[in-house]
């Protein structure tokens, strides 16, 4: 159901007088105007998003159901879902907020409110916000996985969003899925991009220092090693404000370090406080940004322990945070934001910043409704115009969704067992093995499934798939080192994303327990118990390690999905939940 602005807030106005909306739903009115109203504030306005994964168009995107905290994170911002995410942060219960920051009643809302995100529909929210902020007080900055997520993304090696965001305006940016490509492409795209790529945390091996092939290019510093410039003085009128880059700290363990060999990535906390002190004593700024890739988890720790950070603007979780929060730390206190993902969202900022201290601010997480904001004419053509060569191949239509397909939350999502159940079907496996991947678009009940959206929840740069014999013992040690990636008690030890997902395979997990001992009762679907001496076959892909022989994934899914007419899933694979019981981070 696609409307175009009118039919939409006239169909907002029936609904409003019908009783259907709350008052306060779009904080005035009823037509949606006053969602995007944010009167200046202050002396300095940030514009913040990331996590976009290549989403030119508008899409579908349901939040999670899932997104467990476990010891001291447990019950706290980002760890909160639907009901409990909107009482937290004071938003009503209901409305065109309540859907664009929870899954509650998502297929219908979707069908009302339509679809969010797309590059020309956010082009003009950056310029509505930067017109009404002073002029020349904005920065646009950019937390990074905007290069890759969608198939003119790869066809094109990240070359259609490098300059889809010079047209949008962005001023910084640091990344993370930026560096699956080869190391030289990547320093080709921050080359073509007009703003600036910073990441203290990036730099050559020590042992490559000495003959490192890419010495020439981009903003390779010998003396410090830096691969990239490690932060950045940005003037706001009289203001100087610093933008420090934090990339994501393990590229060369989530993903191949093949792409990147003489790169070196991390936490680097104690590296990060020594480059905060030498930003304050050398540039004397204003105010001192965190532009953050770690995941909103380390960045509430980081907050925590390194002074003399104003604020962290992040990405890498996909968290949606209509509010910042507040860390206190020995020097003060940080605030921390987390702007969603896949277009979704744009966080704005103002800050009132008098004698280098940020006295005051005011925060917003603005939803980017595409049936709300006109298109950018100019957006609007070169993404036509990107798209063009590939448009045949993206718009192929594969089959029908029975019910809604996604893929965000902790264990399991519906898109994700499609492409387990393609995996186990074209690979006469017993069981499959899909990575835990944030990103990827949503399929609403009865819309054709196309290979766009497969494109979406696949297209990465090592799609390559496999068929291998797994002793059971090996099962196990793979889902109890992702389950400790995800709720390790130290943020620092959590690499983002969310449990593998599985196909043919049950399990319970007690997310509060230790390492090695969260995972327990596998059994295969007939309800055979999983031993730990016999082998099973396995279907997979997205190996991080080493070079698969098989076809790219998203044939797979495609050839299994042209099968039939309407994609029906059977059976969700999804464990059973111990020691959670009233987890605000369960819907």
């Amino acid at each position: 159901m696609n409307l175009n602005r009118r039919e939409f807030i006239r169909l907002m106005g029936l609904a409003g007088a019908a009783g259907l909306l709350p008052g306060s739903s779009l904080r005035a009115g009823g037509d949606g105007s006053a969602l995007y109203d944010m009167p200046a504030f202050g002396n300095a306005r940030i514009l913040h998003m990331s996590d976009c994964h290549a989403q030119l168009n508008p899409v579908y995107f349901r939040e999670p159901s899932i997104n467990i905290g476990v010891g001291d994170s447990r019950g706290k911002a980002p760890h909160l879902v639907g009901r409990h995410l909107l009482d937290h942060f004071g938003l009503p219960r209901g409305g065109i907020e309540a859907h664009a920051y929870t899954y509650l009643n998502f297929t219908e809302a979707a069908q009302m409110y339509g679809k969010v995100g797309g590059f020309s529909h956010l082009a003009t929210l950056v310029k509505k916000m930067r017109a009404e902020a002073p002029a020349g007080r904005s920065l646009f900055i950019d937390s990074g996985d905007t290069w890759q997520g969608s198939g003119t993304a790869y066809w094109t090696r990240g070359r259609d969003m490098v300059e889809a965001c010079n047209l949008l305006g962005v001023d910084l940016m640091t990344g993370h899925w930026e560096f699956t490509y080869q190391d030289s492409e990547v320093l080709d795209n921050t080359a073509l991009f007009n703003g600036e790529f910073v990441a203290q945390n990036c730099k050559v091996k020590e042992a490559a220092l000495f003959d490192y092939q890419l010495a020439e290019r981009g903003d390779f510093n010998e003396d410090s090693g830096h691969v990239f410039k490690p932060y950045a003085i940005r003037k706001l009128g009289d203001l100087r404000i610093a933008v420090i880059g934090q990339a994501f700290p393990y590229v060369p363990i989530s993903n191949p370090q093949r792409f990147i060999p003489d790169w070196t990535f991390g936490i680097q906390e104690s590296e990060m406080q020594q480059m905060v002190n030498r930003v304050r004593d050398e540039e004397a700024p204003d105010a001192v940004l965190l532009l953050s890739h770690n995941g909103m988890d380390s960045d509430l720790k980081m907050a925590s322990q390194v002074r003399g950070i104003d604020a962290i603007f992040g990405g890498h979780t996909h968290d949606g945070m209509p509010g910042a929060t507040p860390v206190a730390n020995p020097g003060g206190k940080t605030l921390v934001t987390n702007a969603g993902s896949n277009g979704k969202f744009l966080g704005v900022m103002d800050m009132d910043i008098k004698g280098g201290k940020l006295r005051d601010f005011r925060y917003r997480l603005l939803p980017v409704f595409s049936n709300l904001l006109p298109a950018d004419a100019e957006m609007a053509a070169y993404i036509e115009a990107t798209r063009a060569p590939y448009l045949d191949k993206l718009q192929e239509e594969l089959s029908i969704a029975e019910g809604l397909l996604y893929r965000r939350g902790n264990f399991n999502g519906s898109f994700d067992q499609i492409i387990c159940d393609a995996l186990r079907v074209e690979g006469d496996a017993q069981i499959s093995l899909s990575p835990g991947f944030r990103w990827g678009t949503t399929v609403l009940p009865g819309q054709a499934i196309t290979m766009e959206h497969v494109m979406d929840q696949t297209c990465i740069t090592y799609p390559e798939t496999y068929v291998r014999e797994m002793s059971g013992a090996d099962l196990k040690l793979i889902l109890e080192d992702v389950a400790d990636n995800l709720f390790n008690k130290d943020p620092y030890y959590q690499q983002g994303g969310d449990m593998v997902r599985l196909g043919g395979l049950d399990y319970s997990i007690d997310p509060e327990a230790g390492a090695g001992v969260r995972i327990a009762d596998m059994q295969l679907d007939d309800g055979s118990r999983i031993e730990a001496s016999k082998n099973y076959k396995v279907a997979g892909w997205a190996t991080v390690g080493s070079v698969s022989s098989g076809p790219p994934v998203w044939d797979v899914v495609a050839s299994y999905l042209r099968r039939t007419d309407s994609a029906r899933i059977t059976k969700l694979n999804t464990p059973k939940l111990k020691n959670v019981a009233g987890n605000p981070g369960i819907g």
